[in-house]
């Protein structure tokens, strides 16, 4: 964002749905919305302790009965209720006490970041929706429509090679999108509105951090 210098930093949220709005030039966008925070700080990360620089943030509530005792006595030490998610970000500037919160104050609309989740399992799938393979001719006289087709040579390599695209499961993992736009920062309700989709299902948890593309950019500066 031009005259905002670029930190690194990030938040946990979790995701709500998409929806539109409108621009300063009546154009629609479509928008991904975000609950992001409000997240506490439950651990400093030290060089001289840990070999890095780094602050972990909680996300959501959970009850004590459901975490084991070493992971009590983590929170005891903040004075903090258990969270339902921890997550470590790189952190410039000035560090949050712990024990403080963190919302969306963070960002401003404008401002690229990079979204992290957990993509939609989609279950079993062909080469053709997991890969966007080709399909063969669809007419009767074909015995190829949908197959995988051929995955190597018999005799020589006589084995299939690794990373072959072929069926399986897709979706299910962790996928990242890279410079997102904010599009708005509702500081009332705590909401980001995010240009475009993002990873995961409605009610599933994403990290937003700074963008990794911005933050070279501002290296080569």
């Amino acid at each position: 964002m031009a005259g905002t210098a670029v930190v690194r930093r990030g938040i946990l949220g979790r995701k709500l749905g998409m929806t539109r709005v409108f621009d300063e030039r009546g154009r629609q966008v479509a928008v991904t919305a975000v609950q992001a925070g409000p997240c506490v700080v439950v651990q400093h990360r030290t060089s001289e302790r840990d070999g890095y620089e780094a602050v972990q943030v909680g996300f959501g509530t959970r009850k004590p009965s459901r975490v084991n005792r070493p992971m009590q006595g983590h929170y005891r030490k903040v004075n903090v209720a258990p969270r339902q998610v921890l997550r470590e970000f790189a952190w410039d500037g000035d560090v949050p006490p712990l024990g403080s919160d963190v919302s969306v104050d963070l960002f401003e609309a404008g401002q690229r970041v990079d979204v992290i989740g957990k993509s939609k399992g989609k279950g079993f799938a062909g080469v053709i929706k997991r890969h966007h393979a080709r399909r063969g001719p669809m007419s009767h006289g074909s015995k190829y429509h949908r197959r995988v087709g051929s995955l190597n040579s018999g005799t020589t390599p006589s084995r299939v090679f690794k990373n072959r695209q072929m069926p399986g499961r897709l979706g299910g993992r962790r996928a990242t999108v890279s410079d997102v736009e904010i599009v708005r920062v509702d500081r009332e309700r705590q909401v980001l509105l995010l240009r475009g989709g993002v990873p995961g299902v409605p009610g599933s948890v994403v990290a937003i951090r700074t963008a990794a593309k911005a933050l070279r950019a501002a290296a080569r500066a």
